[in-house]
């Protein structure tokens, strides 16, 4: 007697079970119609169960692996097995079954029901990206669907992009109270895709409740006023990362320009070194080390100033130390120099750029203000030329090298008078120059490719740099490199990028006009 209480759970288990598995044979039916209207609303309904089986039927569907029978069933055929959907299980080959005819309309209804079913995945990148992707082109007939999603998601960043959906979708409902609560919904949106929606409400023929043309206008305004400043904040934050990148790929040319005063034009190569640099470290890893590959830019840092610093010690023992007092011998010298090392990478590398990938840990961004990205790797930048800059002062203020290179900056022969090895301060301040232009090419590689040409971009931007912010002037140079930065952001939008290159020019060429020293003058240097 007491085992028919546990046949009965059993079997009420197996039931709810199958009961689960099936989907109605009422949904199924349009499927196998000549309808398309009720076709395409049968993909949706079928979408918004939201279950495993529902999406083996709109897979089925997709295949052109679902079949008809003459009484109206469908089929999922493969191969020899039929399943019936209504059931959920194998049924024998039905008799004078065909395949169910999918026109592209009702492709396109399988395709984004297919899609939107992602919003049920249980990866959040996948429900998130899914979201993103139904902004583009949301479509009424997958409400359900996302109404769905809707409730069972926990994500409060997926809820809010899953409500605009929402909204989005309604803008074209039948009833008017509903257009008004969808406009006022999309209120606190930063999705600017939306206005020309919004829009089209507003012109002749659009929207013909006046409610509702005043709650779209009202959104419109909102929107715009959060898009502006996602722009503004948007421009400010990567003319900041823009300043970044010029501040790490001057910095060292402010101190063997403006402390030195070499006009090094093998700078830019320098640059380059420490960007291949990077990618040895980067293929040694991935050879030698895969399950460390992400920690190669930290082995890469110190590698990069070590081998930048070492060229630029063989350039001074080798050719600059005899210029010394003759810019445009160095100027030419130099010159050359970068033609050689160029020529000498492209030997040994190949004339074709090589690529870089960012780590894992700097790959992706942050969303701020709803929908301004701020990328890893543009974030670490940024962080980094704080640090070097800190490094390069303490340097400069805080040790005997320091110490000694101001000497003989402001006095070289006095500082020579009393002891101070010239030629030696000089070798090293070259090389300490020469290693912070291999940081900076490391920067440089996680933005972009790297190639034979790559310092040449940055070559004439550092020396407009160092010129604007003053000669061996720390701070300056950081001013001018953020100033340019943002500068040429702010500009780039309204004139293009060529004529903000050319204005900025022409301002810095009045500007060193009106004010020789730059923005920072130096307090003096010795004449040889």
């Amino acid at each position: 007697m007491q085992l028919l209480p546990k046949l009965l759970v059993l079997a009420c288990l197996l039931l709810s079970s199958l009961a689960q598995a099936a989907i109605s044979p009422d949904l199924l039916k349009p499927l196998a119609g000549d309808d398309p209207d009720a076709r395409v609303a049968a993909v949706a309904q079928i979408a918004a169960l939201a279950t495993p089986e529902a999406a083996k039927v709109l897979q089925a569907l997709q295949d052109d692996a679902l079949y008809a029978a003459p009484d109206g069933k469908v089929y999922i055929v493969d191969g020899e097995q039929a399943v019936d959907p209504a059931i959920g299980r194998n049924v024998p080959m039905p008799d004078g079954i065909d395949g169910v005819m999918v026109n592209n309309r009702l492709r396109a209804a399988v395709a984004g029901a297919l899609s939107g079913l992602q919003l049920l995945a249980p990866e959040r990148s996948a429900r998130l990206a899914a979201a993103q992707a139904l902004q583009k082109a949301v479509d009424p007939a997958q409400l359900p669907l996302i109404r769905t999603a809707l409730a069972r998601e926990s994500d409060a960043e997926i809820q809010q992009l899953l409500q605009v959906l929402i909204a989005s979708a309604n803008l074209h409902a039948p009833d008017a109270a509903t257009r008004k609560a969808a406009v006022q919904a999309l209120a606190g949106s930063s999705d600017a895709r939306l206005l020309p929606v919004l829009q089209a409400m507003l012109e002749q023929g659009g929207e013909p409740d006046e409610a509702v043309q005043l709650a779209a206008i009202d959104t419109m305004r909102q929107i715009k006023g959060r898009v502006s400043r996602m722009e503004l904040a948007g421009n400010v934050f990567y003319g900041i990362s823009l300043g970044s990148v010029l501040l790490l790929a001057a910095l060292g040319l402010a101190i063997t320009f403006g402390l030195m005063g070499i006009i090094n034009m093998a700078h830019g190569e320098l640059l380059m070194i420490g960007a291949y640099t990077t990618y040895l470290c980067q293929l040694f890893f991935r050879t030698y080390l895969p399950g460390l590959q992400d920690a190669y830019l930290l082995a890469a840092l110190p590698a990069a100033f070590v081998v930048a610093g070492l060229v630029g010690v063989a350039l001074e023992r080798t050719v600059i130390r005899w210029l010394y007092g003759r810019p445009l011998e160095t100027l030419l010298a130099t010159w050359g120099i970068s033609l050689i090392l160029m020529q000498l990478v492209r030997t040994i590398f190949g004339a074709q750029n090589v690529e870089v990938a960012n780590p894992a840990w700097m790959s992706g961004g942050v969303t701020v203000l709803g929908g301004l990205v701020l990328p890893y790797n543009r974030l670490a930048i940024i962080v980094f030329a704080v640090v070097v800059v800190v490094a390069v002062w303490l340097i400069l203020n805080k040790t005997r090298l320091g110490l000694f290179v101001r000497a003989v900056t402001q006095n070289r022969r006095m500082a020579d008078c009393v002891g101070v090895a010239t030629g030696k301060v000089d070798m090293l301040t070259f090389g300490l120059g020469s290693g912070i232009a291999g940081l900076g090419g490391v920067a440089l590689s996680q933005l972009g490719n790297v190639g034979p040409d790559l310092g040449q971009s940055y070559i004439v931007d550092s020396f407009m740099v160092v010129v604007l912010g003053g000669v061996g002037q720390l701070a300056g140079t950081v001013i001018a490199a953020l100033g340019l930065g943002e500068v040429n952001k702010f500009l780039e939008p309204v004139a293009g990028a060529v004529l903000a290159k050319i204005a900025i020019l022409v301002f810095i060429i009045i500007f060193i006009q009106r004010r020789p020293q730059g923005l920072f003058a130096m307090k003096g240097r010795s004449v040889e």
